[in-house]
């Protein structure tokens, strides 16, 4: 014999009529729906998963490391330590359309501390990678624009971008 119970649908407020399931197998399903979209709506969280590694955080990694621009901040710039440059923000290169378009020039301290047409001084602040436009322009989620650099992939590594992150971190110094 079927159980027959009427119970309130919580979410068009209207009395409905269930035959084939006891109240309590309903209540279960429901608390399994729940549970199944909760699940569903944080593992499309895009803060979570492989992400959760390359959070920002407004510290530097490695204290023990001072990071200097010359050395370590412009070479990525310019490609010398990796597979990808970001050489369109170079007066100098045959195709400049970085410096064209968004106004940003990489090839020295002083010409980045300028920043670009939407960055200006907001793109490196001293001691706060994370608010840094600089930081999250080569992130997956900029502020405005594309990601860079723009002929990407491939992008700038997570080392790479934790440098750029703990030279931010540190002071963004001239050195």
């Amino acid at each position: 014999m079927k159980e027959s119970t009427q119970k309130t649908d919580q979410f068009a407020g209207k009395v409905r009529r269930s035959s084939s399931f006891p109240l309590e197998m309903t209540t279960c399903t429901r608390s399994v729906g729940f549970i199944i979209a909760f699940v569903v709506s944080v593992a499309c969280d895009p803060e979570l998963g492989d992400n959760v590694a390359t959070r920002c955080v407004n510290e530097d990694s490695d204290p023990s490391k001072d990071v200097a621009f010359r050395a370590d901040i412009l070479s990525i710039f310019e490609g010398k330590s990796g597979v990808v440059n970001c050489s369109c923000h170079f007066p100098d290169e045959v195709d400049p359309i970085g410096i064209e378009i968004g106004g940003l020039d990489l090839s020295s301290y002083e010409q980045l501390r300028q920043g670009g047409n939407n960055s200006r001084e907001n793109i490196v602040i001293e001691g706060l990678p994370c608010e840094s436009y600089l930081l999250q322009k080569l992130g997956p989620n900029p502020p405005f624009g594309s990601r860079m650099p723009f002929d990407g992939p491939p992008m700038l590594g997570l080392r790479s971008r934790q440098l750029i992150a703990d030279w931010i971190a540190e002071g963004a110094k001239n050195d």
